[in-house]
């Protein structure tokens, strides 16, 4: 007996950690792209990291899953996910332009309270109305970071708002895939079909590519796919009510490399905003542990 909770005490330890590094390396992921901006469109680099990742996406899947991990039952499924996938992604590095790195990662933490809205409204799930009034606090927060209607206000910081939405909608298009297919399945796929669907797109933004950027790509790549693995492997490791809100420690992340690379220190109502969303975003994440409260 022991032994048991010895060893679910290990996996919970192990699950923690690999979603602590995960969200590092996808903050790392979202500094180069915002510092490649500079000389490249978005979907330039979305295409390039979803090329360069692709064949590392495949030799994951078939060590994890096999073979026939590389079949899917749904495809088109997967096509409208790594089209979703892309309009956020599109959306979120083009926030980066004129934003600050903190600012953008503090409002597309927005997501689960979206995600919690629509599972209500479209998929008639029950929420009660402490989760709702949660909600309504994490939109205020937002309210708190973009101050519409004064002279600080950004028509561009909608773009993490809306992508944002586009996020949750990608989360919740996962239950159109087929239940057999593992979660290997799904992130090769959504690899595939990003790189696939920007390609068509790629050729008319295209700026040649300085070998000096080259390593750039590389990391991009790199941190992106080792990101979302180590993050996909924490939910395997650990309940998901204690590795969830650790992905709000992004934001502590994007506070430091925005201030380590661009001076970028974010101000008061930034940090409240922040504070409100994040707050709203853990107390929906405590409710939906037990699905049993309002």
């Amino acid at each position: 007996m022991q032994h048991e909770a010895g060893k679910s005490r290990d996996r919970t330890i192990a699950g923690i950690a690999m979603m602590c590094a995960g969200v590092a390396c996808l903050s790392a992921n979202d500094a180069l792209a915002k510092f490649l901006l500079a000389d490249y469109s978005p979907l330039q680099i979305l295409f390039l990291r979803n090329v360069i990742a692709l064949p590392f996406a495949i030799a994951l899947t078939v060590r994890m899953g096999g073979i026939g991990a590389l079949r899917s039952r749904k495809p088109a499924a997967h096509f409208l996910r790594g089209f979703l996938w892309i309009v956020a992604t599109i959306m979120f590095f083009t926030s980066f332009i004129h934003l600050d790195l903190a600012e953008a990662t503090a409002l597309i933490f927005v997501a689960p309270l979206f995600i919690t809205a629509m599972s209500a409204l479209f998929l008639r799930e029950r929420v009660g109305p402490r989760r709702w009034l949660a909600v309504c606090a994490g939109f205020l927060g937002v309210l708190i970071v973009i101050r519409p209607g004064t002279a600080a206000f950004q028509t561009v910081s909608l773009l993490p708002v809306s992508t944002a939405f586009i996020y949750a909608l990608l989360m919740l298009s996962a239950r159109w895939v087929d239940t057999r297919e593992s979660v290997w399945t799904m992130l090769l796929y959504l690899t595939g079909a990003s790189a696939l669907l920007s390609a068509i797109v790629a050729p008319f933004v295209w700026s040649p590519i300085s070998t000096d950027d080259l390593p750039f790509f590389a990391a991009i790549a790199l941190f992106g796919t080792a990101g979302m693995t180590m993050m996909t492997q924490a939910f395997r490791l650990a309940p998901a009510a204690i590795v969830a809100p650790l992905d709000y420690t992004g934001l502590v992340w994007a506070t430091t490399f925005g201030w380590l690379i661009w001076s970028e220190i974010p101000d008061g109502p930034t940090f409240l905003g922040a504070a409100v969303i994040i707050a709203s975003g853990l107390y929906v994440i405590w409710r939906e542990r037990g699905q049993k409260g309002p």
